[in-house]
């Protein structure tokens, strides 16, 4: 007799605890309301050579160590570091960029390189006039 006596305390218990811990993280969740975080990453006032622009987005990935030949691409526009580490050199000027970093790009001749241990990646927002 003692054992069921037992079984059901126990099993009482537990439900009363499951309830409790239920009534719990409702109460905790109708409190916190997520909220927008909204960030300037990058602000460029931009005259656009013409109202015919394509506009691109392109996701470029550097192996370590790998390091452009000197390039120009076909527009501006803002370049968003998404993964590791980059050297820009532009117009005779590096610069070094690392995760969540934004950088405008001139769409002069350049060179980027990956300094960092593992593979990087950037993504690329171009202007340039629709052909």
């Amino acid at each position: 007799m003692l054992t069921i006596k037992t079984i059901k305390s126990a099993g009482f218990f537990l439900v009363m605890l499951t309830a409790l811990l239920c009534i719990n993280i409702r109460t905790i969740s109708a409190q916190e309301k997520p909220t927008l975080d909204r960030t300037l990453l990058l602000e460029k006032k931009v005259e656009l050579p013409n109202n015919n622009i394509n506009a691109k987005i392109i996701r470029v990935t550097f192996p370590p160590a790998f390091k452009t030949p000197w390039h120009s691409h076909e527009g501006p526009g803002p370049r968003y570091v998404v993964k590791g580490k980059l050297k820009v050199v532009e117009g005779g000027k590096p610069s070094t960029y690392s995760v969540g970093d934004v950088f405008w790009e001139s769409g002069n001749l350049m060179s980027v390189e990956n300094i960092g241990e593992d593979s990087a990646e950037l993504i690329i927002f171009e202007l340039a006039p629709a052909k």
